[in-house]
Formats: C-alpha cells, sequence, structure tokens
C-alpha cells in the first residue's frame, strides 16, 4: 500500500516513485548506490557489535608497530576518512566512543569484496569484522576480513578541513554537527553528566525525586509569561508551567522533606545568548533548612561537578580564569547597588526621588513599579555584567520575591539569594513563605500589579494558599538553570550550543 492508502502496481514501482533520481534533491550518484541496496538484500535490521573503538585503544593500545594479536573484534559506525592506496585502503571508522582504523587488504578481503567495499563512501554506516593489528606505523587497527553495509549516507558530509562551523546550522542540524564535530559530542556528553551529577548529589543527601505537571490550569510560581494553549476535551485553557515551585511546595506540606525535580520549563518571552523559551530547571526544597543552608549546598555542588566534569574547580571561561572553590562572597543586593550608581538609593526615599535617581542612572521606571523593582532593574543595568567570580546576591526586594520570607531585620527585603558568576544568574533560592495570610496578601499585592499592566506578575493560586493553611514547616527553596551551568562547564558562549535541539525560527 502507499501512504495514502491505495495499492502501486509493484514494489519496484513504488519505489521509483520514492526515488526519482532525475528530480531528487538528494546526490544522484549516492542514490543510485542505495537503491542497488535496496533492490538487492536490503540493508540489515540489527547488527552484533563486539567492541566499541575505545574498548580496543584499551585493550590493545600498547601494540607495537607490525603486531599480530590474533583476536577478532567486530565494530560498527560512520565512516569518517577513506584513504585508498591501490590494493590497500584505511579508513577512520567512528562510533560513540571514539575512532577505531580500518585496515583493508585486498589479499584478505578477496576481489570481490574489495571491489565492494571501494563501492562505499564517508558517511556510511559500515560494521566489519577482522583481526586487530597495529599497522607498521604503528596504527592500532581491524583488519577486516568481512564487513556489511549498515545505511547510506545519502548527503555528503561537510568539508573534513572545515567541518559544519555555521552556529545556525548547527543548531538547525544537530545531526550533522554530532556527526562532525567532536566539541558538539563533548557537549552532549557533559550536559548528560551534569545531569547525572546533579542527581547523585542529592539523593546522597537524602533528597526523592519527583515530578510535577507541566500542564496547568494557572501558571504560577514565577514572575514570567507564559505560553498558553487549550484542552478541548475540558473545554479549558491551560499553560504550559514556567517554574515547577508551587508543586514541589505542596509536597512539603504532604510530609516528603526533602524534593528535587529535573524537568523542562517553558516561558513565552525573549531568546539571548542565555535564554530560551525551553529550557531545563532543577528545583529542589528542603524542611528545616533555610537560604544560608541552601548557599552552603549550592556552592558543595557546583565545585563538585565542575571537578568532575572539567578535572578542576577552576575554569577558563571565554578566555578568563574563574574559581568555583568555595566560599562564594555574599553581598546585599542594595549595598552593590550603591557601590555602583551615581546617588545612594533607599527605601526610604519617596517613590518620585527613586525614580529620578533611576532615570539619572540609565532606567526608566514604569508607572507600577515601587521601590523593589526600581532596585532591581537598577543592579541588572550597572552591576550585573561586572559580576565574575561566584557571588550570592542576597536580600532581594519583598515586591520581586513574592514567595519569599522577609528578612528578620530588615521588613523590605527577603530571606532570599540569586548566584550570579560571569555576569549571569546561575541560582536562585530563598527561605520560603510559609504564612499562608501573608502568601496570600503578597499573590493580592501581584494581581494589582498584573492590573496596572505588568504581564509577568502573578494571579493568586487559591490551592497552595490552602495548602499553606495545612502548615507548611521552615523549608529551604532552590532553583539551577542545568543549560547555564553546562554552557559556564563548556566554555560555550550561546545556549543554544548546550540545547541539542533549541528553539528557531522555521527555515525559509
Amino acid at each position: 500500500m502507499t501512504h495514502d492508502g491505495s495499492s502501486a502496481d509493484s514494489p519496484d514501482e513504488a519505489l521509483d516513485d520514492r526515488l526519482d533520481l532525475a528530480d531528487h534533491p538528494l546526490t544522484a550518484r549516492l542514490l543510485a548506490k542505495h537503491q542497488t541496496t535496496l533492490d538487492g538484500p536490503g540493508y540489515p535490521y540489527r547488527f552484533d557489535r563486539s567492541h566499541l573503538a575505545a574498548e580496543l585503544h584499551e585493550l590493545y593500545g600498547d601494540l607495537e608497530p607490525g603486531a599480530e594479536t590474533g583476536q577478532t573484534a567486530t565494530v560498527a559506525g560512520r565512516i569518517r576518512n577513506i584513504r585508498a592506496m591501490g590494493k590497500l585502503s584505511f579508513v577512520v571508522l567512528s562510533d560513540v566512543s571514539g575512532t577505531i582504523q580500518l585496515f583493508v587488504d585486498k589479499r584478505t578481503l578477496g576481489d570481490e569484496g574489495f571491489a565492494a567495499f571501494t563501492e562505499l563512501d564517508m558517511g556510511d554506516w559500515v560494521g566489519a569484522t577482522g583481526e586487530v593489528i597495529a599497522t607498521r606505523k604503528g596504527e592500532l587497527s581491524v583488519r577486516i576480513g568481512s564487513f556489511e553495509l549498515l545505511a547510506k549516507a545519502l548527503r555528503p558530509l561537510p568539508d573534513k578541513f572545515h567541518g559544519l562551523t555555521d552556529i545556525e546550522a548547527r543548531s538547525r542540524q544537530r545531526y550533522v554537527d554530532l556527526m562532525v564535530n567532536q566539541e558538539a559530542r563533548d557537549v552532549a556528553l557533559a550536559r548528560a553528566k551534569v545531569v547525572s551529577l546533579f542527581r547523585r548529589e542529592f539523593e546522597a543527601r537524602g533528597y526523592i525525586e519527583v515530578e510535577t505537571p507541566v500542564l496547568l490550569n494557572q501558571a504560577t510560581g514565577a514572575m514570567a509569561r507564559p505560553f498558553a494553549t487549550h484542552h478541548n476535551a475540558l473545554s479549558l485553557d491551560m499553560y504550559l508551567r514556567i517554574a515547577t515551585e508551587l508543586y514541589l511546595k505542596r509536597l512539603i506540606v504532604g510530609g516528603l522533606e526533602k524534593v528535587f525535580e529535573v524537568g523542562k520549563i517553558f516561558r513565552n518571552e525573549g531568546i539571548d545568548a542565555t535564554h530560551m523559551p525551553e529550557f531545563t530547571m532543577l528545583e529542589s526544597y528542603e524542611a528545616l533548612a533555610g537560604y544560608e543552608d541552601i548557599a552552603q549546598m549550592v556552592e558543595q555542588m557546583f565545585a563538585v561537578i565542575a571537578q568532575e566534569v572539567t578535572g578542576s574547580a577552576v575554569l577558563s571561561y571565554q578566555g578568563r580564569s574563574l574559581d568555583l572553590t568555595p566560599p562564594y562572597q555574599r553581598r546585599p543586593m542594595l549595598e552593590m547597588v550603591n557601590e555602583a550608581i551615581d546617588g545612594t538609593m533607599s527605601f526610604d526615599l519617596s517613590l518620585a526621588d527613586a525614580v529620578a535617581l533611576a532615570q539619572r542612572n540609565g532606567v526608566e521606571p514604569e508607572a507600577h513599579w515601587g521601590h523593589g523593582k526600581i532596585i532591581e532593574e537598577l543592579f541588572d543595568h550597572q552591576v550585573q555584567d561586572s559580576i565574575w567570580e561566584p557571588v550570592f546576591v542576597t536580600q532581594h526586594p519583598v515586591e520581586i520575591s513574592p514567595l519569599a520570607r522577609k528578612h528578620p531585620d530588615d521588613p523590605n527585603v527577603t530571606e532570599r539569594w540569586e548566584l550570579f558568576i560571569a555576569g549571569s544568574e546561575y541560582g536562585n533560592a530563598f527561605s520560603e513563605l510559609n504564612e499562608p495570610l501573608d502568601q496570600r496578601r503578597r499573590f493580592e499585592a501581584q494581581m494589582e500589579l498584573k492590573a496596572a499592566g505588568d504581564d509577568e506578575a502573578q494571579e493568586i493560586d487559591e490551592d497552595y494558599v490552602r495548602a499553606l493553611e495545612y502548615g507548611m514547616p521552615p523549608t529551604g527553596g532552590l532553583g539551577i538553570g542545568v543549560d547555564r551551568l553546562v554552557m559556564l562547564l563548556t566554555d560555550r558562549a550561546h545556549i543554544r550550543e548546550v540545547i541539542l535541539f533549541p528553539t528557531m525560527r522555521p527555515e525559509g
């Protein structure tokens, strides 16, 4: 049957419909080879591989030049390079672990087998079996006695000397990027290791990993614009989550005292070097802990993860040295702002004087901003970019921290910190607000901001307030941007380099 359910006159005719060599945009020569294989035995459904390339190097890496082992290995991978020399060919075969050379000798493979091998092209997937040897030049190789074409590459690989270098092409065609750029594979593996290490570190501290909803009736838990959708069966407008916070804290109320989640977050906002609308966040909550307990945990984790991923807690990032060894500085936000601006910002200033001070320092406040939002914007414009070594920026204003407890020494600010490194935020934590009446007042203040035009303000989550009314113990909460940490540890300048399939405009 064809794709529309009608019958083709014959299998060959259906194949010809799919592979019109005259009109097909792919390389006609490679298509012809592909069709020849399909007309013959076709490609195998599976293949038994005995060794990865790295395993062979570990087992036989110290062979003397010209040595033969008498041991047979079966390898499989993509052909990365072919060097033909008459009756010999030297082929670089790559798999997920690295590369191994295939030594192709007409005397070993036979006339027919050797002729068939010469029909292979760079990019083809091949399985091969033969003796493990070292060539006269000392190159560890598999001298193949048989091979099998596993899949034909119908498009040629990028030029071997220049590779795939355009960042947009690499992001759109990550499969090609991973094929030809070792750095891309290294980043992907480093990302997987970072997530795995976070899980190890949290579980070692007694946390349990949980899952919370992605599709919500309300987008709450952060100050951000959500993506909206519609559930047809329920006739209900719904939203992709902008945070996991409020559901994780419901679990604390329920008695799961240490929880964490690694999951996708969606925010309908701009795209730049450190922001994507779809990104990965790690959030954790610990009963009976405060924000300083969480700070100590984070600085310890960052140093351990950096050591495991890069070999050291001292990194080179964008050409500069960066030390993730704890302890990190703790600095109040307002103190850092006043060190950087012309004038002195204070909660005691009249709002008009605070607005004038902001304008004098390059910030144009919006009508609904209070002192706290002005302080945050002054920090963003005048301080953030100057931070290099890790700093916990503490005591965020209440106005911008609707889910954090007020600081016991100053009711204008909260027990909250954000971790800044190399000009970007890497973590956000606070002693969680657990008083339901205060939480309702904060939500109501957020609703007033929303009515005044702030489309990032939060709505009242009535069920969350109800959960707090059952009693939530003192709790320390944390959010870490996984993508940004991978950027830091792999020395990447743009977030799309560490996300395998980043959000991009459609082609054309």
